[in-house]
Order: C-alpha cells, then structure tokens, then sequence
C-alpha cells in the first residue's frame, strides 16, 4: 500500500483556484455572447449590450488569469490540477 500525498495547499500558501477562475470564465463569456445574440433578435438592445459589455468583463479575466498562470511557470499546464 502506498503513501498518502500531503494536501496541496497549507494554511500559509492555500492552493490556487486560478483553474477554476478560467473555467468559470470562459463559460461566461460563451454564454453572455449567446445570450447577448438572442437578446438582440428579441429587439432587447439595451440588455444585449450589457450582456456584450459582461463578456468583455470576462475576456479580460481570462487574459489575467492566464498571464499569473504563466507567472507560475512549468508545471501547472493541466486545467483540473
């Protein structure tokens, strides 16, 4: 039988959630595009351009995201470590 691993994260240096913050992204981003889409041929133009304005928002988190993940450097590559 083999050993357990420690835990990822301690008290002092918690374990990143950058993954999760890129995946969570992401999917905003794809759904406030459509929902900006279908908003727009419903004639809700004010709502398509807030939901437009959102996807920007999360464009520019992904952008963050993968610069500090890049700033981790080799070894953190994997989106479910």
């Amino acid at each position: 039988m083999g050993r357990a691993k420690p835990p990822r994260g301690s008290h002092d240096r918690p374990y990143s959630a950058l993954n999760l913050r890129l995946l969570m992204a992401v999917i905003g981003v794809v759904v406030c595009i459509a929902l900006g889409a279908i908003a727009l041929t419903a004639d809700f133009t004010v709502l398509a351009v807030f939901l437009w304005v959102l996807a920007v928002v999360g464009v520019v988190d992904i952008v963050v995201v993968l610069r500090r993940r890049r700033q981790r450097g080799p070894g953190h590559g994997s989106l479910f470590e």
